[in-house]
C-alpha cells in the first residue's frame, strides 16, 4: 500500500490513531515479553513507542507517513520522553550497526501484499538481532464483513515467516479503533 495513502490519513484522524498505546502492546510490557531496545515499525502517531518509553525502554518508532512523524516527535517532545521518530520504509529498513533486541508491530503487516511481504521479512531481518522477537499484530480473518485492511490467517502467517524465523506463538487478539474493536492476530516470533 502507497506511502502516500497514509499520509493523507495522517492528515485528519485515521480510525487506528485512537490517541493511546494498543492494550495489546501494553499486556506485552506488562508480562516482561518486551526487553532490551525496540524497534516499533509502521509506528504511526508514536502512542505505542510513547507507552515503552514511558517505562524505560530504549525506543525507536519508524513510518512512511512524515505527518504521523511530526506528530509523534511532537507528543515525545510535551510528554519530556526520550524515543526517537524517523521517516522510514518499512520494505527497506536499514539501520547501519544498528539492531533491536525487540520489534512490534501494531497493524502494519496486513497492508503488503504477498510480494511485499517478503520484501518486509528481508527488511526486518536487517534490525532484529539473532535471538531477538518480533510481535506481530494483524487483522485476522476472524474479522467480519469487509471494511478495512487485508485479513491474514494463521497459515499465512506460518508460511510467511517459515525460514529464519521460530514463531513462539500466535494467539487471537483485538485492535482497539475509534470505531469498536476489530479481530487481531498476535504473535511473538524469534529471529533464528
Amino acid at each position: 500500500m502507497p506511502a502516500s495513502r497514509f499520509e493523507s490519513a495522517y492528515l485528519g484522524t485515521p480510525p487506528w490513531d485512537i490517541g493511546r498505546p494498543q492494550p495489546a502492546i501494553m499486556r506485552l510490557a506488562e508480562t516482561g515479553q518486551i526487553t532490551g531496545s525496540v524497534l516499533d515499525v509502521g509506528c504511526g502517531t508514536g502512542e505505542n513507542a510513547l507507552y515503552l518509553a514511558e517505562r524505560g525502554f530504549s525506543v525507536m518508532g519508524v513510518d512512511g507517513a512524515p505527518t504521523a512523524v511530526r506528530k509523534a516527535r511532537a507528543k515525545a517532545k510535551r510528554r519530556g520522553l526520550a524515543a526517537h521518530f524517523e521517516v522510514a520504509d518499512a520494505l527497506n529498513l536499514s539501520m547501519p550497526k544498528r539492531q533491536f533486541d525487540t520489534v512490534i508491530d501494531s497493524g502494519l503487516f496486513h497492508v503488503f501484499s504477498d510480494e511485499e511481504r517478503a520484501r518486509f521479512i528481508e527488511s526486518l531481518g536487517r534490525v532484529v538481532r539473532l535471538g531477538g522477537v518480533y510481535f506481530l499484530m494483524c487483522f485476522s480473518d476472524k474479522q467480519p464483513g469487509d471494511w478495512g485492511p487485508r485479513r491474514v490467517t494463521l497459515a499465512e502467517i506460518r508460511s510467511v515467516f517459515k525460514d529464519g524465523w521460530r514463531i513462539n506463538y500466535v494467539e487471537p487478539s483485538a485492535f482497539d479503533t475509534n470505531e469498536g474493536h476489530a479481530h487481531a492476530w498476535l504473535a511473538s516470533i524469534s529471529r533464528l
